[in-house]
């Protein structure tokens, strides 16, 4: 079977977007997203993103397998891709807002310029729903002990929709990522495994992130670890409720409003389109 595709990249972490518009369910299995994102022998890309038909009044459903074959519940990243995506399938520049059904909940995003910005809902904060055993159900995580690689680390967990483990250090370029990333992604503490973001305070306005992605590892850039950092910074003191995010490919714009929604603005870049043969 020959795929049509559109290589698309949020500040670096990079996917590959399908139109699945004429189908309930992805074109391609999962097994068929590895072998697309292995960056030797396929594509290559950090996971493979469907556009599918709205559900619930939306506009159209997003589905994601990331570069491992895992399904996560939704993508920061790349929902910024898939509206500039959806913006040129339908060949228009009228149409600047779209409300899109995944797995995490109901997003609406805005196309601004050159930039996105998508309202990310409201964070999860207690246990159940992160899911972690690391408080009880209905408490939250917050500079809660883990011992990771012979070391404890405070952490504080939050969910976008997909759940996130934070925790704060003195210098984000030091962390070996290789090392910890994946201790702290299968550990017990985290039944469905977790992202994980290591965050250097420059100010309380301006946040180091690096992070190891649940599914996808080492990456560029995470949108909705991103805003996950920033609640974890508010819920611990040491951020403000508007702040910039510098990942390794650039810098996201966060907002934890009073309003208690989470506001992430950042760009979307094109990067080529193709047929491959799957």
């Amino acid at each position: 079977m020959e795929v049509e595709f559109t290589k698309y990249h949020g500040l670096g972490n990079d996917f590959i977007l399908i139109d699945n518009r004429t189908e309930e369910q992805p074109i391609i299995t999962s097994e068929q997203a590895v072998q697309l994102c292995d960056r030797h022998f396929g594509i290559g890309a950090d996971g493979v993103i469907f556009a599918l038909p709205g559900q619930d009044g939306t506009d159209y459903t997003m589905r994601i397998f990331n570069s491992d074959g895992s399904e996560p519940e939704m993508c920061g990243n790349g929902i910024r891709c898939l509206a500039h995506f959806l913006s040129e399938l339908e060949g228009t520049s009228a149409k600047t807002e779209y409300r899109i059904y995944t797995l995490g909940g109901v997003m609406l995003l805005k196309l601004e310029g050159d930039g996105i910005k998508v309202d990310m809902g409201v964070p999860q904060l207690m246990a159940t729903q992160i899911p972690t055993t690391l408080a009880s159900a209905d408490e939250k995580v917050v500079n809660a002990p883990l011992d990771v690689a012979g070391q404890t680390w405070n952490v504080t967990c939050v969910s976008m929709g997909n759940p996130h483990c934070i925790t704060f250090v003195e210098d984000a370029a030091a962390i070996n990522l290789a090392t910890l990333g994946p201790q702290f992604e299968h550990h017990a503490a985290f039944p469905q495994r977790t992202n994980t973001e290591f965050i250097q305070v420059v100010r309380p306005d301006y946040l180091k992130m690096r992070v190891w992605e649940r599914g996808a590892g080492a990456t560029l850039a995470c949108g909705t670890g991103a805003c996950a950092t920033v609640v974890a910074g508010v819920l611990t003191g040491k951020s403000d409720r508007k702040s910039t995010v510098e990942l390794p490919g650039g810098c996201l714009e966060i907002e934890w409003a009073e309003n208690q929604r989470v506001y992430m603005t950042g760009p979307a870049k094109k990067v080529f389109a193709g047929k491959v043969s799957v």
